[in-house]
């Protein structure tokens, strides 16, 4: 099946489960862009709100606000930290639906 722009949904499916076994992994959090950062909280299911250059991503039954910047087109490392805490904390993984 083809998405937006001919790529694959596959494809972008397989680039989230990358991206997040980045943030997962801890070795490579100055290397992640920021882009590919707010599409997996997208894929979470976080909702965000942009507040002048704020990105603020919020979720149903997890406490914690994630408010970020981009650095160039790169997340902050210490950002991509806060992600990786909560994704831990409340176990969650690459469906909207589901926990670990």
């Amino acid at each position: 099946m083809v998405g937006e722009g001919g790529v694959s949904v596959k494809g972008i499916y397989m680039e989230r489960i990358k991206t997040l076994s980045k943030i997962l992994g801890g070795t490579s959090d100055k290397n992640i862009l920021f882009s590919d950062l707010l599409s997996t909280l997208h894929s979470l299911g976080f909702e965000e709100r942009i507040k002048g250059g704020h990105h603020i991503l919020t979720k149903k039954g997890i406490y914690e606000i994630i408010n970020f910047q981009p650095r160039g087109n790169k997340a902050k490392p210490n950002q991509v930290k806060q992600v990786r805490n909560v994704i831990l904390k409340y176990k969650m993984k690459g469906d909207k639906n589901e926990q670990i």
